[in-house]
């Protein structure tokens, strides 16, 4: 068994961490556009300045032999308060891009929100935990879905939609007052996934043709050890973290098991009237997620009482059996195998893997070359990880999309650790020219691809 021929080949980015131009053609601020710039990481306001750049990354792109490109639109863009008047000139980049992507064979897919509430919205309204931004963003993405349906046709919403009960989730859904308390976690992963429920039924309603996926950032767990304690643990972290949200995605139903325990904590009062029959009422094409490590939990470290929600945070522990990253992520391509099945077989739908990749800190050598080695062995690795899922497993897995496969800040906005297969010359804090100089892994890839995967070697 090979790889479907229509197997898509690809790179994701956010707009923030890629387009720069923070400012120009009418954007509003985000809260990203305020962040300044610290000792080990860039502000936001240039990313890799690819609203300027973007026919040359397409062409990039071309040649790597990509068919599939996932961005996002930045809501501030097109709303810049987030709500009221929509901003015209705003849709102009994202025309020309798109437009350039068709042309040069690549299939556009978008991403509806990655982190960026608009600053306005965060400032009065305190993000998602609020209906009425909830509002505000999917009248935003009805102005986008209707915009674009009869040129793209892969949508995700949110990206990474579970992560609303990390502790990031604060950030990233635009929360800046009041407490962080779990009610409030919990009062945002509902509010976003009913948000995703409207949007998939409005495509669904109208653009039948364009396909909607539900996307998480997908976390593999395993037991330190064979102590029932730890077994539990790993099995519990996984209902609350990935299953809560995967059978939302797939089955329109929360887990039983976390409903129990909003119950229990007096909690159920983050699901309001009606939010349940919203959600059953919904469907996806297909089930996106991140990978980039696994986690191992240790019973004995955590807390009496922890929310099973901070397992993670609180529980991990190194797996000695991995290799470990720099920055401390553990590299594991037989996880990544095991999720592409699990998903595969609980949900039935199609599987889309949509971002992977290392962070690495990287220096252009005296050729200006970088002999990236270690990115090629993480990748293949995790290519036939993928392989072995569809041709032994019998996964039905529909792409692979690197992370930032041309370099962009991190999401913490470290130009340091870079991800792509083509480097951008510049640091946190010189712009230098931005050059783009393709690494040893960029025609590594590009022979993989022109293989649909046959040859990994």
């Amino acid at each position: 068994m090979s790889l479907d021929k229509n197997f898509l080949w690809g790179n994701s980015v956010s707009s923030m961490q890629s387009e720069g131009a923070w400012n120009e053609q009418g954007k509003g601020k985000s809260v990203y556009d305020v962040k300044v710039a610290t000792e080990n990481t860039s502000d936001w306001k240039v990313g890799i300045d690819e609203f300027h750049r973007y026919k040359e990354d397409v062409q990039l792109m071309k040649e790597m032999g990509v068919n599939c490109y996932r961005f996002q639109i930045s809501w501030t863009r097109i709303f810049p308060n987030g709500d009221g008047t929509i901003n015209e000139k705003g849709f102009e980049y994202y025309d020309h891009l798109i437009e350039e992507l068709i042309e040069a064979g690549i299939e556009p897919m978008i991403c509806l929100y990655h982190f960026d509430m608009p600053l306005h919205l965060a400032e009065k309204y305190n993000g998602f935990i609020s209906r009425y931004v909830v509002n505000c963003f999917v009248d935003f993405a009805r102005v986008v879905i209707d915009r674009y349906s009869k040129l793209v046709k892969y949508w995700i919403s949110f990206n990474e939609q579970n992560g609303y009960l990390f502790e990031a989730g604060f950030e990233n859904s635009g929360f800046i007052h009041g407490d962080k308390t779990l009610e409030a976690l919990y009062t945002i992963a509902n509010n976003t996934m009913v948000a995703h429920s409207l949007i998939a039924n409005y495509i669904h309603d109208r653009y039948p043709k364009i396909k909607i996926g539900g996307m998480l950032a997908y976390q593999e767990f395993y037991p330190a050890t064979n102590h029932p304690e730890d077994i539990l643990i790993a099995r519990k972290a996984s209902e609350f973290i990935n299953q809560h949200f995967v059978n939302a995605f797939s089955q329109g139903r929360y887990s039983n098991e976390v409903l129990h325990y909003l119950k229990e904590k007096g909690l159920i009062s983050t699901i309001q009237s009606g939010d349940l029959e919203l959600i059953a009422s919904h469907k996806n094409d297909f089930i996106s997620f991140s990978y980039y490590y696994t986690v191992t939990l240790d019973h004995y470290k955590l807390p009496k009482d922890t929310p099973p929600s901070y397992y993670m945070r609180d529980g991990s522990i190194k797996n000695s059996y991995l290799e470990t990253s720099e920055w401390g992520w553990q590299i594991d391509p037989l996880g990544f195998r095991s999720v592409l099945t699990k998903l595969s077989n609980e949900t039935n739908l199609p599987v889309f893997p949509i971002e992977n990749g290392i962070g690495v800190r990287e220096q252009l050598n005296d050729q200006k070359t970088i002999q990236d080695d270690y990115r090629i062995s993480y990748h293949k690795n995790h290519l036939k990880a993928l392989y072995d899922a569809v041709k032994i497993d019998g996964a039905n897995v529909m792409g692979y999309l690197g992370w930032g496969l041309i370099d962009i800040p991190s999401s913490k906005g470290d130009m340091n650790k870079r991800y792509g297969v083509i480097y951008v010359n510049r640091d946190n804090h010189d712009l230098k020219d931005l050059k783009r100089i393709p690494k040893a892994s960029f025609y590594w890839l590009k022979q993989v691809i022109a293989t649909n995967g046959e040859h990994l070697d």
